[in-house]
């Protein structure tokens, strides 16, 4: 006869381990995978966003002084452009008064 209060030991099987170490793996990698796609679009934004910040610097200075800023330092020190430039590679290469000036980021690799 069986005794209603006590608990029978329940055998944990070993599909069912295997099956939730399998979900659990697949769950992370589906996070990995998210949060790798973010972090992949926000460094894209970041250099998007620079991008129009020298520009709009560009053309502002054009407009107010009737010439192209001759370097990016003076971008930086008249028109107040910042950018982390441990991050960021700025070739900036001035064709003359009235020629906009050739601008080429690169994004530096982390470490």
């Amino acid at each position: 006869m069986k005794n209603r209060f006590s608990r029978e030991k329940k055998h944990t099987g070993f599909f069912q381990i295997l099956a939730s170490t399998c979900l659990f793996a697949a769950i992370l990698l589906v996070f990995g995978y998210g949060v790798s796609s973010v972090s992949g679009r926000t460094e894209q934004e970041e250099t998007r966003t620079l991008e129009e910040a020298i520009a709009r610097g560009i053309t502002y200075c054009y407009a107010t002084e009737g010439s192209y800023p001759a370097s990016l330092s003076y971008l930086k020190e008249h028109y107040g452009l910042y950018y982390d430039e441990d991050k960021f590679f700025i070739d900036y290469q001035p064709m003359g008064q009235n020629i906009m000036p050739d601008v080429t980021i690169i994004r530096k690799k982390d470490n």
